[in-house]
């Protein structure tokens, strides 16, 4: 195991720098922990708050870790300094680059102006990692794996450049699960590998360390540090390379749906009873925000179904694993049967969902009648395509003619056919609603909402009301949202009057055009919220229903 570095540093644990402190601490043992595995730090590089740190992680055998002495790759952090020194033919042939003979787990290059960063490649193809790269101005590489799936294992910048100074600081990070699963492969520790220099204030107690003197430097027996302070512009220039044994080779727990205790239901369930199971034997329900998880990832099919009225919610991965019979009760909560939350996945989401399981007595206390976003959804969907439908029909009367498809965006052969696979848009305006739903996603489901309905071209709409007699100059200025409530204000009053479609043309009155509709008042709310969504100041929270 890790030694207690701190207590074995001649500086006071409270007179550390946080950064170096963090250096010369072990590694915890939660799994999801995020451990720095290479770094490149530069702060106020010639001011009076300089700090630097160059750090990378060398992967080194138990056998090798007696004696083990500050490695020459503390000055600059790196693997591999510029390129080989070649003149003959072949004599590269047996080049491994390595860190003082041992394996890295970033592979660190540079030349002194232009340095680039990526996993090791024994790292990545051992634990069966598949890079993913950001652009733009982050220039990112991210390793994920895709079997679980678990996104984000290995993280961090691929390059930078150094001209007087570095043009931005650079950091890889890994999961301390897979981190360990590798070292736990190796049979090897993963060793801290750094230099790091910060102009500090003249203390007493950093004075007592230096025992009187103006340049102080001491390296202990065993030699896994090397110390430097001295007088410099007003402060203390403290100076440390070494070497630190951080991350032991032993594997993080893993989740184990094997010692679950569902409520309701009695003793631990494991693998093996939950198959034996027959039927619904046994039922338990889960609030409906474990879903969030895989709502929020493309990576995963969770497009809502109706199947012959009863809403299945169940996520995929990619044809790998999926659950299964997920149905929708109530506002937010989900049914599932034990036996089909058992069936094969890998145990970390049945966890994931074991986590969100409630309890008897509440889902007893909720009405399992309430309507849920999905089916909101679904009733929103049927009254835009009977919309389509009737304007279609309407705009055929007026020789427009236009399929409602065309009008609403939405096809109703599509939708019976194959569901929301075609509508994107619907699946997402489903997505759980939580009833403490922030104030962002509250206005962002509107702004969705709003850009649903405002698929109905202007154009059409124009027409429409032209054609029942009002001038070209008096609708060019209207916005969709006047057009649709004049389209309704002309229906109902010609409904109201008796007359049918051949008086759809005749007697126009401006009212029409100006009065305000109840009827629409919902969609005038939402486009304000939509508006909101864009100009609104920073605000902590809001709590709402959808």
């Amino acid at each position: 195991m890790p030694k207690d570095y701190l207590s074995d540093f001649p500086i006071p644990e409270d007179q550390l720098p946080e950064l170096l402190r963090s250096m010369l601490e072990p590694v915890g043992e939660e799994a999801q922990h995020k451990v720095i595995v290479a770094k490149r730090h530069e702060h106020d590089p010639y001011g009076p708050t300089r700090e630097h740190l160059h750090m990378l992680m060398a992967c080194v055998p138990e056998d090798k870790l007696e004696g083990l002495r500050v490695l020459q790759e503390t000055s600059d952090g790196l693997v591999s300094s510029s390129t080989p020194y070649v003149q003959d033919k072949g004599e590269c042939a047996e080049y491994v680059p390595s860190v003082s003979g041992f394996d890295y787990v970033v592979a660190a290059w540079g030349d002194g102006s232009f340095f680039s960063y990526n996993l090791a490649e024994k790292v990545w193809m051992s634990l069966g990692l598949s890079p993913r790269c950001i652009g733009g101005e982050h220039q990112r590489i991210s390793y994920d794996d895709f079997g679980l799936p678990e996104f984000g294992v290995a993280e961090g910048e691929i390059s930078t450049e150094y001209f007087y100074s570095s043009k931005r600081n650079v950091q890889w990070v890994m999961s301390n699960e897979y981190l360990r699963r590798y070292l736990w492969m190796r049979g090897s520790f993963g060793v801290r590998v750094f230099s790091y220099e910060a102009l500090l204030p003249d203390t007493p107690e950093l004075r007592s360390v230096m025992e009187g003197a103006a340049h102080f430097n001491v390296q202990p027996e065993g030699g896994w540090y090397e110390l430097g302070l001295r007088e410099h512009n007003g402060g203390l220039l403290i100076q440390v390379w070494a070497s630190v044994i951080a991350v032991s080779p032993e594997l993080c727990s893993a989740p184990d749906a094997n010692s679950l205790v569902w409520p309701g239901v009695e003793g631990s369930m494991t693998h093996d009873r939950a198959n034996a199971l027959v039927g619904y034997e046994e039922v338990v329900y889960l609030d409906d925000r474990f879903l969030e998880r895989y709502e929020q990832s493309d990576h995963f099919d969770t497009m809502p179904v109706n199947a012959e009225g009863r809403w299945l919610c169940s996520p995929s991965y990619k044809g790998q694993w999926s659950f299964s019979d997920l149905t929708r009760v109530g506002r937010n909560m989900v049914s599932a049967c034990i036996r089909e939350l058992y069936k094969p996945k890998p145990d970390r989401e049945i966890v994931h969902a074991h986590s969100f399981a409630l309890e008897p007595a509440l889902v007893g206390e909720l009405d399992h009648e309430e309507e849920h976003v999905a089916a909101k959804v679904e009733r929103l969907a049927d009254q835009l395509l009977s919309l389509g439908d009737h304007l279609a029909a309407l705009s055929e009367k007026l020789g427009i003619s236009k399929a409602p498809a065309e009008i609403v965006g939405f096809s109703r052969a599509e939708i019976t056919a194959n569901g929301w696979y075609g509508y994107p848009e619907l699946s997402r305006l489903a997505q759980v609603a939580p009833l403490s739903m922030t104030e962002q996603a509250f206005l962002t489901r509107c702004k969705s909402l709003y850009e649903i309905w405002q698929r109905i071209p202007n154009s059409f709409l124009r027409q429409v009301v032209r054609k029942a007699g009002h001038s070209t100059n008096d609708v060019k200025g209207l916005g969709s949202l006047k057009l649709l409530q004049a389209l309704s204000n002309i229906a109902e009053r010609l409904n109201t009057e008796g007359d049918d479609l051949d008086s759809f043309d005749s007697d126009p009155e401006i009212g029409d055009l100006t009065e305000r509709n109840p009827a629409l008042a919902p969609l005038f709310i939402n486009n304000e919220l939509r508006i909101a969504d864009a100009h609104r100041p920073e605000q902590p929270h809001l709590s709402g229903s959808f």
